[in-house]
């Protein structure tokens, strides 16, 4: 190795030890570590209030029946049978009530949306056999629901008020390899999770950037250092603070799932990736490593050339706009796998990670991967280089120091 390769490593590795230190050792840090949780806490907060909202007016709702009294027993019994057959109660019906009906039903019937007591969904009411309902602008399903039940209360009445009553013997299976679903759901998560990382993490390499140049901190660096150092050395400091976030959160939610209850095991079981657990987190470690250095290089060089926190934020909006597309992109893909829609999401750069980790949750065989991550090896190569000759060129245009070629010595 020669000098001047030992030397530019040594103080690439330098640029990026003193941003890692001057990221993780600051309370600022905490703040960001715990990010999510701050975020989560919000979205709870408002997914609270949203449901204590809806639980309120869920809690009057009722589809109603205007029949007989003598019908209203056995069509009590039949919505009990109907209703063992929801998975759980978000997706049952609003609860029936039964009314006695009057000289002219159908008044009756729309004057039971008017009802003080209830809101009515739908409304049944004429013989059982051919029966009438009406329903309100979100009770399409509850109406659906009401013929059925007419159904049930039907064959109930004819068999004498009782309906047979099978006893079934339930077997749960296990699967032997993972459903297609599980893997769907895999995929889908895996794709979120490199985008989610990618696009929270690397953010923070523009934010140093803009702190840097107000301080004019990066003049001091460009005026010590070879301003390709200071690049590369920026990139792997803030890949390292990525690198402990991600271990950080990883660590907790691996926690966090043993202490789920025994409900949701069976939910977790068909989240199973297709290469096995194992080579799954090898990869997704991969990919993230691959979509992070892809994005951090773009927004290194981009920050480069803005002087003020604004220009950073316009000149990142269409870079964030167009990973959200390639996020779209491979979100397709992981759903339709083998796809033409799966081969573009593959080979293009900036959604290649997104997909291809997606693609392990799908897909059993580990050759493409080899093959895509070379091709992301050499896209991560030309996209520092191109990001380096950008980050030269800003911090250059800013007076912050010569080019090299411009530094002759006097004689």
């Amino acid at each position: 190795m020669s000098g001047h390769l030992r030397r530019t490593i040594r103080q690439t590795l330098t640029i990026a030890r003193r941003d890692f230190v001057a990221t993780v050792f600051t309370p600022i840090f905490l703040l960001f570590l715990f990010a999510p949780v701050i975020m989560g806490s919000f979205g709870a907060i408002g997914g609270m209030g949203a449901a204590s909202v809806s639980g309120g007016s869920a809690g009057k709702t009722r589809i109603v029946a205007i029949l007989p009294r003598a019908a209203a027993p056995t069509i009590a019994a039949a919505d009990t049978r109907l209703r063992a057959a929801f998975r759980n109660p978000d997706e049952e019906p609003p609860p029936l009530t039964t009314v006695d009906p009057t000289t002219d039903p159908a008044a009756q019937a729309r004057a039971a949306f008017a009802s003080p007591d209830y809101d009515a969904s739908a409304v049944l009411y004429g013989p059982i056999a051919a029966p009438q309902i009406l329903y309100g602008p979100r009770g399409a399903r509850a109406a659906e629901y009401l013929t059925l039940l007419a159904g049930e209360t039907l064959a109930a009445e004819r068999l004498g008020g009782n309906a047979p009553q099978v006893v079934a013997t339930k077997t749960q299976m296990s699967r032997a390899t993972p459903s297609a679903s599980g893997q769907h759901e895999s995929a889908f998560f895996a794709v979120f999770g490199i985008f989610f990382l990618t696009l929270f993490l690397s953010g923070q390499v523009v934010g140093t950037m803009a702190e840097e140049r107000n301080n004019k901190v990066i003049e001091v660096l460009a005026a010590a250092v070879p301003l390709e150092s200071v690049f590369l050395g920026k990139l792997i400091g803030m890949f390292g603070v990525a690198v402990l976030f991600v271990a950080f959160w990883g660590t907790v939610i691996a926690q966090i799932g043993s202490l789920l209850p025994a409900s949701a095991a069976p939910a977790l079981a068909e989240l199973v990736p297709a290469v096995g657990l194992p080579m799954f987190a090898l990869l997704f470690g991969t990919y993230f490593t691959m979509a992070y250095l892809l994005l951090g290089s773009v927004f290194l060089g981009v920050g480069a050339q803005a002087s003020t926190m604004r220009e950073i934020q316009m000149l990142s909006l269409p870079i964030t706009i167009l990973q959200v597309a390639m996020f779209a992109l491979a979100t397709a893909a992981a759903s339709h796998p083998g796809t033409w829609i799966a081969t573009i999401a593959d080979v293009l750069p900036l959604s290649s990670p997104f997909a291809m980790a997606g693609h392990a949750a799908n897909s059993p065989a580990l050759w493409p991967h080899v093959a895509a991550i070379a091709w992301q090896l050499l896209w991560v190569a030309i996209f520092i280089a191109v990001g380096a000759r950008l980050f030269r060129r800003g911090v250059l245009q800013s007076g912050s120091a010569k080019p090299r070629w411009r530094r002759a010595k006097p004689n």
